[in-house]
């Protein structure tokens, strides 16, 4: 009389585990980016109580298209858009190396990954970050 419930729970309990394990298995993704750009700001190092110091600095990348039905070499208009990007360099070595190196004007490609963040401004506004966390920052010859 005892068994069959005892079995039947044990089932049940046998079932969510396995769905639960499956539930649990990480979908692979990607977060990279890859800029090339020139430096807009020297790198400035801040570090906030408790926290691992971040080096930051900003990036302008280009865009350039042709408008207009022209062929290529021959008319149309040539559009240009500049975007810039907010870098922030956590890993010690490189932190250090890109707050040492970098300067305005100079030509870097960076490797991270993007991320999206929200603080409080000094109005207690909160607003709205987005940033790449840079893993390698390569300079550039002009």
């Amino acid at each position: 009389m005892w068994r069959r419930p005892a079995w039947q729970v044990l089932r049940q309990f046998v079932r969510h585990d396995s769905n639960t394990a499956a539930s649990l298995v990480l979908e692979r993704s990607m977060n990279r980016v890859q800029l090339l750009g020139r430096v807009g700001q020297d790198p400035i190092m801040r570090q906030v109580e408790g926290k691992n110091p971040v080096t930051i600095f900003s990036l302008a990348t280009n865009e350039m298209w042709r408008t207009g039905d022209g062929e290529v070499g021959q008319g149309g208009d040539v559009s240009q858009k500049t975007t810039w990007h907010r870098i922030s360099v956590f890993r010690p070595g490189l932190r250090d190396v890109t707050y040492q190196y970098v300067r305005k004007g100079s030509r870097i490609y960076v490797e991270g990954k993007i991320d999206y963040g929200e603080y409080t401004d000094k109005n207690n506004v909160r607003r709205q970050a987005t940033t790449i966390i840079a893993d390698n920052v390569i300079f550039l010859s002009d």
